[in-house]
Formats: structure tokens, C-alpha cells, sequence
């Protein structure tokens, strides 16, 4: 089928490259003309692992396009997606600025019937507004039918879970647009489950919600392991094994962070409040959540004295690994802290540091390598998995510090692994490792 995908962020671009990959010819659009031309040379502006290469191979196949016009992305287009930003409000809510603009281009640009599909991430009812909208809009006599498609890609792995998700959502008051759909993405192989429009925009909140509850719940789990000498991990293995809980997302840390978790938490909580429903436990999940970086600060300053002209290495920028985002990252509050202490902070990131520039302090510095990072560091910091960290040889905290001192928001190492290697080792719910000889804290 041809298919014009709206927006070319995370979502767009990964939807609009794996729907070219299994046969449709796609038209990507986007207003920034600079991002297009980079684009359409098969350069990702974002960091997904195996896009570039996906982009390129379906490009010179002739099946995936990209351009700033809306008539010509929408020309002949059989469906339309919506995957423009939702971003947060101030009071947690969406905000549908975008996804209104996208709603009067359709309405301004098609001239033959279309099916509308909404991949962005909207509150319950925006389907319906959408729909709204481009009725009130419409320049010509055509029929638009809407079908909400949510997403549930992890940056990161978005290529992956494409082609290898659990199931794709399809809710729609059409038989006909949602056998549409169906029939769109029947070459992924992936089981499909037909719904209303409302259902399946609350599938993803749910979905998005109950995840952020279980990564607040282990740590929650976690700072009591630490009270009472048990290892968080082997609780969560233990509780991972019953089929009712199940393992992922059970991993203790510093808490979530990304575009997904954050918002979508306080777009529920508000959803819910626009019903007079009081979503206290979901409230709970984002308190807990903003607690969970300032324990691992709470380590550091219960462990120093001061923190002023302290040299604190940063291993970590990002969110998450295998991604360049910043967005909510436990970094940003983490370096703000540590420099509003006076302490001198380095950082690195083996992806996100150009996006870091134009997030974090000016005051944050910036090294090329870990080793580079931690030489002669006071601590460091390890706040995203990234394999490099994990595969890190311990002897390179011990020979690069001044004293090798580690606070690991991730759980990264081994603690027997650790127990061989001269380092005083600081994880999140488990004992402290402490093999060094110290006469003092400081």
C-alpha cells in the first residue's frame, strides 16, 4: 500500500522505515528541510541501532521517501499516520498541539479517501477529536475513517521489537479501516487484537503505567534489601521465576527516564483526574520514582564529608543504553546536585554527549573514554548500563583513580566479581563491597 507517515522523531521514522521493509512505499514528512536532506542520504537524526542501514537499503529499493510537502507525502496515500510529538504539559497533561496541526494538513491536503492512524501517544477521546478536526477542515468531498495503532517500541531496540513485539493494537469503530490495518501488518507475523478506538488509546497508558509500576516497586524492594542485608537481585530472580509476575522490568536502580515512562505516568494521573478519579497508586509510582536518583546521592554525601573540589566521574549520560536520549535522565538532576555541591564533574557517554551539551551545567566536563573519565577521580558514578561499562576490566578503577570509589546506579557488577579487585563498591540494594585498606573516609 502507499502510506504517508507524519512526523519523523523516534516513532515516525522507525514506523515509516519498517513499513517500507516489508513491502509498502512510504513517504516520510517533515517540516525541518535539514532533517529531510539528511534523511533521504539514509542518516538517521536519531541514534537507533540498525536504522541507518534499514533507511538506506529501502531507499535505494525505491520504497521509502521523504519530504517537507504535505501534498506530496499525502498524494495517492491509501492511510496516513499521525506520529508527531504529545509532549508534557505543565500540569502533566498532553499537549495536542501537533497532533491538531497534523489533523488540518490532512483535511487542507487529501483529495481521496483515507484511512487516518494515530501512532502518537494520546490521552482517551483524541481519536475522536482528531476525526473532529479534519471533518470541519475538509476542502475536499472525501471520506477519512480514524484507527488508533499505539506503539510499544523500546528505544533502543526499536527495530527489533517491530518485527518481534507481542502483539499490534488496532482499535477502530470501521470493520473496514481496521481490516485495513490488519492487512498493513500482516507480513510482521505478529498477533493482532481488534478493539474500540477509546480501549485501545488506554492500552497504551495501561501498558506504559504498569511497567513504571513494577520498576518502582523492585526499588522500593531494593532500599529495603539494603536495610535488611538481602540482595535485591536475588529477590527479583525469585519473583521473576512466578509465570504471574514474570522477570522484566524487576531490575533495582536510579529509577526510569526516557520520552515514554515520565510522560505518560502524569498524562494518566491527569487523565484520570479529568474523570474526578484520584490515581493514587500511580501517584505513588512517580513519587518513588523522583526519590530513587537522590539515594544514590544520598551514598555519595553520606560517604564524603564534602563534596566541594571532589573529582566525580560520570559513566553514564543517557537514559537508557543503545539510545541518545536525554530526556528525563537521571543525569540532568544527578550533575546538577553534584556541581551545586562544588563538586568538579566529568562525564562520558559512548553516544548521548552531543545532546548532553545542550542539556547539562556548562559546568560539566567531558572526556573522550571511561579510562580517560576516571583518572584520578575522588568517585564515580555509573548511571546507564551501557555494555562498555559492564564489560569495563575492574582494573581500570583501580589504576585511573585516585581512589577507587564506586557508586553504581545500574547494579553492573558482580559483588563477587568485585570482591577481587581493590575498590570500595556501592550498588543499589546489595551490601557495600569494601576491599580497600582506608585509614579515612576522605
Amino acid at each position: 500500500m502507499k502510506i504517508a507517515v507524519v512526523g519523523t522523531g523516534y516513532v515516525g521514522l522507525v514506523t515509516g522505515t519498517c513499513l517500507s521493509e516489508i513491502g509498502h512505499t512510504v513517504t516520510c514528512i517533515d517540516i525541518d528541510q535539514n532533517k529531510v536532506d539528511k534523511m533521504q542520504a539514509g542518516l538517521s537524526p536519531i541514534y537507533e541501532p540498525g536504522l541507518d542501514e534499514l533507511m538506506l537499503k529501502n531507499i535505494n529499493e525505491k520504497r521509502l521517501f521523504f519530504t517537507t510537502d504535505h501534498s506530496v507525502g499525502f498524494e495517492g496515500a491509501d492511510v496516513i499516520y499521525i506520529a508527531v510529538g504529545t509532549p508534557e504539559k505543565e500540569d502533566g497533561s498532553a499537549n495536542l498541539t501537533f497532533v491538531e496541526l497534523v489533523a488540518k494538513d490532512i483535511a487542507a491536503h487529501v483529495n481521496q479517501n483515507v484511512v487516518v492512524v494515530t501512532k502518537s501517544t494520546v490521552p482517551v477521546g483524541t481519536n475522536d477529536l482528531i476525526k473532529e478536526v479534519i471533518q470541519n477542515h475538509l476542502v475536499h468531498d472525501v471520506k477519512v475513517e480514524i484507527v488508533s495503532n499505539p506503539e510499544f517500541l523500546r528505544e533502543g531496540s526499536a527495530i527489533y521489537d517491530s518485527f518481534n513485539g507481542d502483539r499490534i493494537v488496532i482499535g477502530s469503530s470501521s470493520k473496514k479501516a481496521a481490516a485495513i490495518l490488519e492487512e498493513i501488518n500482516k507480513p510482521f507475523g505478529l498477533p493482532i487484537f481488534k478493539t474500540d478506538i477509546r480501549s485501545a488509546e488506554m492500552i497504551k497508558y495501561a501498558a506504559n503505567a504498569f511497567l513504571a509500576t513494577k520498576i518502582s516497586f523492585i526499588n522500593e524492594i531494593s532500599n529495603i534489601c539494603e536495610k535488611l542485608s538481602a540482595n535485591v537481585e536475588d529477590v527479583a530472580n525469585g519473583m521473576g521465576q512466578d509465570s504471574r509476575i514474570g522477570s522484566q522490568f524487576l531490575s533495582a536502580g536510579i529509577g526510569y527516564g526516557g520520552s515514554c515512562f515520565p510522560k505518560d505516568t502524569k498524562a494518566l494521573i491527569q487523565i484520570a483526574g479529568n474523570v474526578e478519579y484520584d490515581f493514587d497508586l500511580l501517584k505513588g509510582v512517580v513519587r518513588v520514582n523522583q526519590k530513587q536518583q537522590e539515594i544514590l546521592l544520598n551514598k555519595l554525601e553520606d560517604r564524603f564529608e564534602s563534596l566541594k573540589d571532589k573529582k566525580i566521574a560520570i559513566l553514564g549520560l543517557a537514559f537508557k543504553p543503545n539510545t541518545d536520549d536525554m530526556r528525563e535522565a537521571a543525569s540532568i538532576v544527578i550533575t546538577n546536585h553534584l556541581i551545586a555541591k562544588g563538586a568538579n564533574v566529568f562525564a562520558y557517554d559512548p553516544v548521548s554527549m552531543s545532546n548532553a551539551k545542550k542539556i547539562l551545567d556548562t559546568k560539566v566536563n567531558y572526556a573522550t573514554n571511561a579510562a580517560e573519565v576516571l583518572k584520578n577521580a575522588d568517585a564515580a558514578l555509573i548511571l546507564t548500563e551501557w555494555n562498555e561499562f559492564k564489560d569495563l576490566d575492574l582494573n581500570v578503577f583501580e589504576e585511573q583513580m585516585k581512589s577507587p570509589i564506586i557508586f553504581d546506579g545500574r547494579n553492573c557488577y558482580d559483588l563477587e566479581v568485585v570482591k577481587n579487585h581493590s575498590l570500595e563498591y556501592h550498588s543499589m540494594g546489595r551490601k557495600t563491597i569494601n576491599t580497600l585498606k582506608l585509614t579515612a573516609l576522605n
